[in-house]
């Protein structure tokens, strides 16, 4: 970084709070490990101690007026709780060498909380998400082009240098890929399955055995789970959720939850519901638990997962998503997590350089593999880190031949009807699979219209 900013510098990070909580700030100085760590121009750091101590952050308030920034920072950036300790050491390293003052703020939901910050003119510089937000962001005109040169965008993953792009146009610098695949507990499934039936009969070994409870956790819920559900479809030709214009974009206009191929997956969803390999009692409150306490062989998730599993202690392999009988591999979409810079940023160009110049170096790459674990998305990055982790690999060949998830703002009308179709199929509710994923059509196709 050979860009210098003649400001006094600052790095925090900070909790985001809504005003009605008791408190004249919407900042609780806190860092991750409770504490606020403060950086001068010379380069010298003290610790002062947080009021949080390690409490979980807040929540946003959903009000405009509740929605704000830090006011004296010169370059805010909103992120979650497990990636802010990280980017709150790369922001310092930054700051340090820009003479720049800038605050890392903790969001429990940084899309909702940003949308209704930037409505209110409140909204932090840089924000850190899925590329799956880009569409309805570009559509409400709330994040900026990316002037990033041609020879550093060929430095990264061709999916994760794809999806940085809208109509385009780059709108964000990628940094981790993930994706879902088949995790597998050795001591209990020594052998991978290949198959899906294959995966079954090795669930049922391992109950049979009173050594498990379960034949596999894949998160669905009582509500469903669109996401974890799409490999079911893209098992099968011509299913999934949209169709694609001729240069390969999705398109909001073709619709295809209720093809031939998207029925298929399902009615092998509802065969494995049949079966007790798929349940809606499985969600977000235990699916990880199940694999961690050995109680099931087999989960179905991300690298979000993984630093569970290895506290607990289990020895695990990630593999590819078995084939369906009839169809073929399964393949999972691929989420590539970003950095996107506000259209409305206080400071542009500072903005522009941590993410475009800062973000887009190997060191910084890596060290954000160290949150999540995901693959990062700069070659150069995941060559070093590939050399050291076992897991790269595993994902890198889970996700070879999944597609980026639809970033198109049309997306917003499949989650919620997609999933609770998938969960009345896996129950043996509302008909055949057939008809369940033709209402879910229709709802889609009502939604995408109405512009929900």
């Amino acid at each position: 970084m050979k860009r210098t900013f003649a400001v006094a510098l600052t790095g925090a990070a900070l909790v985001l709070s809504g005003c009605g909580g008791g408190s004249d700030s919407s900042n609780s100085s806190s860092t991750a490990a409770g504490s606020t760590s403060t950086t001068s121009a010379a380069g010298d750091t003290t610790s002062a101690a947080g009021s949080s101590s390690g409490a979980a952050p807040a929540t946003l308030g959903t009000k405009d007026t509740d929605a704000k920034r830090d006011a004296n920072a010169d370059l805010v950036i909103w992120s979650d709780a497990t990636t802010a300790p990280v980017i709150t050491k790369l922001a310092n390293d930054f700051a340090s060498k820009n003479g720049v003052k800038v605050a890392v703020q903790i969001s429990n939901d940084v899309r909702g909380q940003y949308g209704t910050a930037f409505k209110a003119g409140q909204a932090p510089d840089v924000i850190v998400g899925a590329h799956d937000w880009m569409g309805e962001l570009v559509a409400n005109g709330s994040i900026a082009t990316l002037q990033v040169p041609a020879n550093v965008l060929a430095g990264f993953n061709p999916s994760a240098a794809a999806a940085s792009k809208y109509n385009n146009q780059t709108y964000a610098v990628p940094y981790g890929v993930e994706s879902l695949a088949l995790v597998r507990n050795t001591a209990l499934a020594p052998t991978a399955p290949k198959t899906m039936d294959e995966l079954v009969k090795a669930g049922k070994d391992c109950i049979a055995a009173k050594k498990c409870t379960n034949i596999l956790s894949n998160q669905m819920g009582k509500d469903g789970n669109a996401y974890n559900g799409y490999p079911f479809l893209s098992a099968f030709d011509g299913g999934g959720i949209f169709g694609t214009k001729a240069n390969g974009d999705y398109d909001a206009s073709k619709v295809i939850v209720n093809s031939a191929g998207s029925i298929k997956g399902a009615e092998a969803m509802a065969a494995l519901g049949k079966e007790g390999a798929l349940s809606t009692n499985i969600d977000s409150t235990n699916a990880d638990t199940l694999f961690q306490t050995g109680k099931t062989p087999f989960e179905m998730t991300g690298p979000w997962s993984i630093p569970a599993f290895q506290k607990a202690g289990i020895k695990y392999s990630i593999d590819p998503l078995p084939t369906l009988a009839g169809g073929g591999a399964m393949k999972p979409f691929l989420g590539v997590q970003m950095f996107y810079v506000s259209s409305k940023a206080k400071n542009a160009t500072v903005a522009q350089a941590f993410v475009t110049q800062y973000m887009t170096t190997k060191d910084a790459q890596v060290a954000m593999f160290e949150t999540g674990k995901r693959p990062p998305a700069l070659t150069a990055a995941y060559d070093q880190v590939k050399g050291t982790d076992k897991d790269v690999a595993g994902w890198a060949a889970a996700a070879k031949d999944g597609k980026p998830m639809p970033n198109i703002p049309a997306m917003n009308a499949v989650w919620k009807p997609l999933g609770l179709a998938f969960a009345d199929i896996i129950s043996g509710k509302g008909g055949t699979p057939a008809a369940r994923m033709q209402k879910a059509q229709t709802e889609i196709e009502a939604g995408i219209k109405s512009g929900s």
